[in-house]
């Protein structure tokens, strides 16, 4: 018989280094009877920061989690911490955006079905109706919000109600051919994911594969990386590449790039949702 898996609290910091930080959050973890399934630290000696994932099992521990987020706070104020904190009981709320292409939702409705995303597709939003068979498939409700150039607003208004409704934790964009503004983005500070070719900025605009083809790249690849004001300037959270030759005609370029957009996305969803990823600035500490 299948048992349920215990359930954790996992922490992540960052602050400037100093000596005592892992002994002070070990030892908070220890002194109230916790057992630590993953403990991972990073140190720059450039910048003299500090990172930190720390996972442990809740059975058995003597706080309540009101009672481990104000000891948390408390060794906050003690080292200058920045902190968050989950419990792995909170499944995250998924709402992904999508327009006309198919292979990156396709990818994360399958992730989930298999039980391997670490997280709840609870809608799809599309400016567009074409991509409601897949969602019908998957028995994921499917939302279509058309976007009018001339009045944006109008239709992130009602996304932001929709995903209010649907207490969304997480907005992944899925190749959703639309521009957010700087209003919703700041809504939404590194919970939005979203995914594109990596051969920006070299070839910007449209038919970007054809114009790798002309110049002759011997890469393509894509990132993953979270939306912030600034066009495709996010932190970065996945990459991959793959190498290409000029026996590559367009349509394998762009084959190769859909197997990678796919792949990246999915990726840099279930590090989010795993809270392995830490935001600094305008980069990422990823742990594994």
């Amino acid at each position: 018989m299948a048992t349920d898996p215990p359930v954790t609290a996992t922490l992540l910091v960052n602050c400037r280094d100093r000596t005592g930080l892992v002994a002070a959050l070990s030892t908070f973890v220890f002194s109230h009877g916790g057992n630590i399934l993953d403990a991972d630290q990073h140190a720059e000696r450039d910048s003299g920061e500090f990172f930190m994932r720390l996972e442990w099992d809740l059975a058995g521990f003597a706080l309540g989690r009101d009672a481990i987020r104000a000891d948390i706070d408390g060794l906050a104020r003690r080292f200058d911490l920045h902190w968050e904190l989950t419990f792995s009981d909170h499944v995250p709320r998924v709402v992904v955006f999508a327009t006309r292409a198919s292979h990156c939702l396709y990818d994360l409705l399958l992730c989930q079905q298999i039980g391997d995303l670490g997280g709840a597709i609870v809608g799809v939003i599309s400016n567009h109706p074409v991509l409601a068979d897949v969602c019908q498939h998957f028995d994921v409700p499917f939302t279509v919000i058309p976007v009018d150039r001339n009045d944006k607003r109008k239709a992130e208004q009602e996304q932001l109600a929709l995903l209010e409704s649907l207490e969304t934790d997480v907005v992944v964009l899925a190749r959703y051919m639309q521009i957010l503004s700087p209003e919703f983005v700041a809504r939404w500070p590194n919970r939005i994911i979203n995914i594109h070719h990596s051969f920006l900025p070299a070839f910007a605009g449209a038919r970007p594969y054809h114009q790798a083809k002309e110049r002759g790249v011997k890469v393509i690849g894509a990132t993953a990386h979270y939306v912030t004001a600034e066009l495709d300037q996010g932190p970065i959270i996945e990459q991959n590449v793959r190498r290409v030759s000029h026996r590559d005609e367009v349509e394998d370029l762009m084959r190769a790039g859909r197997d990678l957009e796919r792949e990246v996305l999915t990726r840099a969803v279930r590090l989010h949702l795993q809270r392995r990823v830490l935001v600094s600035g305008n980069r990422t500490i990823v742990f594994g």
